[in-house]
């Protein structure tokens, strides 16, 4: 079992825009209201998370019983919890905060002896106007009609769009960059693969992981059919065992990213009822959790978490 951990602007806006609330999931916000990128951007401008404490993350996931944590290094919306020399639409540079997210959570990890993976969004990108999504539309719930998956708001020309361009100024170098300052990487959670990703950019990639942390899994959300193992779909189990190496990626509670208003928490027992479905498919379960602008796990998570690590313990 492992954390998932979705964290950046987003959880800033907690689900709601202009008093809105959001159907979507809490990391979608800005695609689902459409935000524009110059107001979206102002988020980074008061990111300053004071009670984000890696360790205590860390000892929660340790707590809980679980084995490798995997944080959203950069999700859709382009925003990065890392130090980049690609851009400085990051942590570091763009918020008053000023740290390296990733950085803390790896020498975290290190001191916990849990292993860190990192989730990276290498197509999806709706602060880049070459970022892919512009040739898949898909019916969208809030606006009640089809659009494409990429930022159409802000670019709407679409036959203007060259994911290459985005794929060489930002998504490599920004790999590279994940791959070779943290230390020992479990994993690279790919994300969300689209038609403007080729077999070839696939395999870049994946070569990039070998070159530089050969120990290094890759899930299959890679597209391309490459991929070390098999990333189930959001929020489902394998409906048989398997030998291949496989993992589960479910929420806790509704959303992926911070809702302020989802309070659908599920129960220790139904976590460790999901955990042993999992493990009798020969599956990884990835429970995810969502902090809020603070930096702060909700509380009712916390709870859930430390009772499933009591209960594992006990053999429950």
């Amino acid at each position: 079992m492992g954390m998932m951990i979705h964290w950046g602007l987003y959880s800033i806006l907690g689900g709601e825009w202009r008093g809105q609330r959001i159907k979507n999931i809490g990391e979608w916000v800005m695609h689902s209201c459409e935000i524009p990128i110059c107001q979206y951007e102002r988020l980074a401008g008061i990111f300053d998370p004071i009670y984000f404490d890696a360790e205590e993350w860390v000892k929660l996931a340790k707590d809980a019983g679980m084995e490798y944590i995997v944080i959203t290094s950069k999700h859709h919306e382009g925003f990065c919890l890392f130090k980049s020399e690609a851009d400085p639409y990051n942590s570091v540079d763009a918020t008053p905060f000023g740290r390296d997210i990733i950085a803390e959570l790896a020498e975290a990890c290190r001191r916990y002896d849990i292993k860190l993976g990192l989730y990276y969004s290498q197509c999806l990108d709706w602060h880049e106007m070459h970022g892919g999504g512009y040739k898949k539309a898909h019916y969208h719930e809030n606006i009640d009609r089809h659009r494409h998956w990429g930022n159409t708001w802000d670019f709407p020309e679409n036959d203007k769009k060259d994911y290459r361009i985005c794929f060489e100024n930002k998504i490599k170098p920004q790999l590279k960059e994940i791959l070779t300052r943290y230390g020992d990487i479990c994993l690279i959670w790919f994300d969300t693969p689209m038609d403007e990703q080729t077999l070839e950019q696939s395999k870049e990639l994946y070569d990039m992981v070998r070159k530089y942390q050969p120990g290094c899994l890759v899930n299959t959300r890679l597209g391309n059919g490459l991929g070390d193992y098999i990333s189930c779909g959001d929020n489902t189990l394998p409906e048989e065992y398997t030998d291949e190496l496989i993992e589960s990626p479910i929420t806790l509670n509704k959303t992926w990213g911070y809702k302020s208003f989802d309070n659908e928490w599920k129960s220790p027992e139904r976590v460790l009822d999901i955990l042993k479905r999992c493990n009798d498919k020969g599956a990884n379960l990835l429970l995810n959790v969502g902090p809020d602008h603070l930096g702060r796990i909700p509380a009712p998570a916390v709870e859930i978490l430390r009772e499933v690590g009591q209960r594992l313990k006990s053999g429950f």
